[in-house]
């Protein structure tokens, strides 16, 4: 194992995506504030809400008036937990951001332990739900599966992807871009940026309060976002790799059934026209072209990308308990004090 040094650490920024948790929203400000209260960091918790149609900004805006380390980010609509996510640690501007479930079902009380990793050198600690308080079939079996899956697809030593609760560094945290559902892999995206990760043994504990916003139906959008993972580990520089190894290989085919076609012409007779082998030679060139154009597209997107890149997947309606916007946020709307 690689040696690390202590760093140090001066403030802590806790993130937390809520979506209709208007029963848990308290006790988890609650338990949070105890922990936190109970550490050497300057601390401040910032909590995004993703559009909830329940009591959740009502309650989060009560609770903000007499707490002075609450931030709120209210986003317009439901964008989704990644959004959410994303908005909430483009906000932060503590050394280390921490994200943790506003269900409590993460236990606030592994923060201090995930903040002494990151003071020995490593740049993201995450959970590992190892007994997780969750129903079979339908949460824990889905999972293992696709912690597997995804191990094995990305090389990534990994037992529980799926857990929220994670320590990381600010600087790091805000460099990644995350779409579609890809919080789920922040720790293999922290990885391709070269970050130093440790996974670690977290508590966890069933739902009191609401119902959970996930099932069994969403494993096919995890093998999807993994696609899109393993191309970006592995060819999001450099897409050419990809479609050009495979424009080489149909073109290889393509060469191969025009010199067997040519050669039933010249010396066996056959009709090339309707000929199979003909056909597969013309098909095989037309996909080789359409490979290296892929490819060479994909070559001026990531130059582009690489070049600009400032559009966000989210729109905040208001700020509330921020002293100034975050210039990182991207946001020019109502401020709330």
């Amino acid at each position: 194992m690689c040696q690390v040094n202590d760093l140090e650490i001066k403030s802590v920024s806790i993130v937390v995506p809520v979506y209709n948790e208007q029963d848990n929203v308290r006790p988890m400000v609650d338990e949070i504030t105890q922990v936190m209260n109970n550490t050497p960091y300057d601390w401040e918790l910032i909590v995004v809400d993703d559009g909830s149609q329940d009591e959740t900004v009502a309650r989060l805006k009560a609770i903000a008036r007499d707490h002075r380390q609450l931030r709120l980010v209210l986003l317009r609509r439901n964008f989704g937990q990644t959004a959410a996510m994303h908005a909430g640690i483009q906000a932060t501007s503590g050394d280390v951001t921490v994200t943790i479930d506003g269900d409590l079902q993460n236990d606030p009380r592994d923060i201090p332990m995930m903040l002494e990793k990151i003071r020995e050198g490593y740049d993201l600690v995450h959970g590992w739900r190892k007994n997780r308080q969750d129903t079979f079939i339908n949460r824990r079996l889905p999972s293992v599966v696709a912690n597997w899956l995804i191990s094995r697809t990305t090389g990534f030593p990994i037992h529980d992807l799926g857990c929220t609760l994670k320590a990381i560094r600010t600087e790091i945290a805000q460099q990644l871009e995350l779409y579609g559902e890809m919080h789920r892999f922040i720790p293999i995206l922290a990885f391709r940026l070269g970050a130093r990760c440790i996974e670690v043994e977290t508590h966890h504990r069933a739902r009191q309060f609401g119902v959970t916003k996930y099932g069994i139906g969403r494993t096919g959008r995890v093998i999807l976002d993994l696609m899109t993972v393993k191309y970006m580990l592995k060819y999001f520089d450099s897409p050419m790799k990809l479609f050009g190894s495979f424009g080489m290989l149909v073109g290889l085919i393509g060469f191969l059934a025009a010199i067997l076609a040519i050669s039933m012409k010249l010396f066996a007779g056959f009709d090339l026209t309707g000929n199979p082998v003909s056909m597969l030679s013309i098909l095989s060139i037309i996909l080789c072209v359409q490979f290296f154009s892929i490819g060479l597209i994909g070559e001026v997107n990531a130059r582009i990308y690489f070049r600009d890149h400032q559009h966000r997947n989210y729109q905040i309606r208001e700020l509330v308990n921020f002293s100034s916007p975050p210039q990182t946020i991207g946001y020019r709307g109502r401020q709330a004090a």
